[in-house]
């Protein structure tokens, strides 16, 4: 029975190994989350040029207000992307649109100025200058008609 009582100073020593190690492990993880390096605009703005340190101080609290007020306001803000996609989406069409209808009022104007057509109806005068805006020459043949 003594045998088995007694401790062999071999195992104790490849606990004891053992323990270490897993302590030293989980300390250079720690030291490693703790010595992370710089983000680069903090190294380059801070470090490289050497603007104060009380800016750093006021971004850092800036970032953590707004990635707080994100947090708080997204469904706001998703609407509010959504918004300005849809906008950004259409705005050619409209655009186009806004373009067209000012071809065919200048059209119309140099129609009723240049032509002479006195007997001519609004729907006649308005597909004539659809026409001339996208480059129909139907004015032009109009002329030579009443030559």
């Amino acid at each position: 029975m003594n045998k088995k009582e007694t401790i062999n100073p071999k195992g104790v020593r490849n606990q004891n190994f053992d323990a270490n190690k897993m302590n030293t492990h989980q300390s250079s993880k720690g030291k490693k989350k703790n010595d992370k390096d710089l983000p680069w605009w903090v190294e380059f703005l801070f470090v490289q040029i050497g603007l104060p340190d009380k800016f750093l101080i006021k971004i850092l609290k800036t970032k953590k207000k707004a990635k707080e007020v994100i947090k708080n306001e997204k469904k706001f803000f998703i609407t509010f992307l959504f918004i300005v996609a849809s906008l950004a989406y259409f705005y050619p069409v409209i655009k186009h649109a806004k373009n067209k209808l000012d071809c065919e009022a200048i059209a119309k104007n140099y129609i009723l100025k240049n032509k002479n057509i006195i007997g001519i109806n609004k729907r006649e005068l308005k597909m004539l200058s659809s026409n001339f805006c996208y480059g129909g020459k139907e004015i032009y043949e109009i002329e030579n008609l009443k030559n």
